[in-house]
């Protein structure tokens, strides 16, 4: 028993020394501990021209120290006057580069997302959190440098038709190109004593997407602070604004509040 608290808790010190590269708002090439679980609970929404908001439940396991998987749930009110289910999505990280050093290391995965969702197309923007049923593939390196940790994507959305008869239309986009530059900064501790210290990460993260042929992209800048109680429940708090935007779309200007928690060694 003693062995077995010993294990999980360098574990769980191991998983905070690298709490900088845990992004709000993009996944890093690194991966959760094999055997681990991750509940989230969270909520985004915008203020004008009516709040309007969405809920999703995801669930998160590690599977290797190569492979890890994600299946969300996702509820809301943006196309009806009441919160309705809108389906749901799995996603797969596999990562094939891993270079480790001392407090550095770098790290490649290639991703993959499929949804299947019944909500009416009214937007520009394709996205597979709740919007769009489709398939979304792609590339992420992550560079950790001791307290700071960079990252960047780049990812080929394809739409598909939305169940309950919700068919695209031949002016609608079915392709989009996504890319995301972010960086993380532990701010808090200074130094490690163990597992059971807060973490407070500052981050700012760059979302583009861009629908090829039709004239439509965006840029948002998405700053967020988080928290990370024993190291093993996660709050996070952002808010994303355009740089520059030519795209109809739900993400323009949303806040983001999640919550998260983690079962090690399962």
């Amino acid at each position: 028993m003693k062995k077995l608290i010993l294990a999980i808790g360098l574990m769980a010190l191991a998983c905070s020394s690298f709490s900088q590269e845990l992004y709000v708002n993009t996944e890093p090439a690194s991966n959760m501990a094999t055997g681990s679980l991750g509940l989230r609970l969270e909520n985004q929404g915008f203020f004008k021209p009516d709040y309007k908001n969405r809920t999703s439940f995801e669930a998160m396991y590690g599977v290797s120290r190569h492979l890890m998987v994600h299946g969300s749930l996702y509820v809301s009110d943006y196309y009806s006057n009441g919160q309705h289910f809108e389906g749901g999505s799995v996603y797969a990280k596999y990562r094939f580069l891993s270079i480790d050093t001392v407090q550095k290391h770098f790290r490649g995965a290639f991703f993959a997302k499929v949804s299947s969702i019944n909500n009416p197309i009214s937007n520009q923007e394709i996205t597979l959190e709740g919007d769009n049923s489709g398939l979304q593939s792609g590339v992420v390196f992550t560079q950790l440098l001791h307290k700071l940790a960079l990252s960047g994507s780049a990812s080929y959305l394809r739409a598909f038709d939305n169940r309950g008869g919700y068919d695209l239309t031949p002016l609608q986009a079915r392709n989009a190109v996504a890319y995301t530059l972010s960086a993380g900064y532990l701010l808090f501790p200074k130094n490690y004593r163990d597992y059971q210290q807060t973490n407070v990460n500052l981050y700012a993260e760059l979302l583009g997407k861009t629908n090829p042929g039709h004239g439509q992209s965006y840029l948002d800048v998405a700053p967020a602070i988080q928290f990370i109680f024993n190291s093993v429940c996660r709050l996070d708090l952002s808010y994303r604004t355009p740089i520059y935007n030519d795209m109809t779309r739900n993400s323009k200007n949303m806040y983001l509040i999640r919550l998260e928690y983690n079962f090690f060694n399962l």
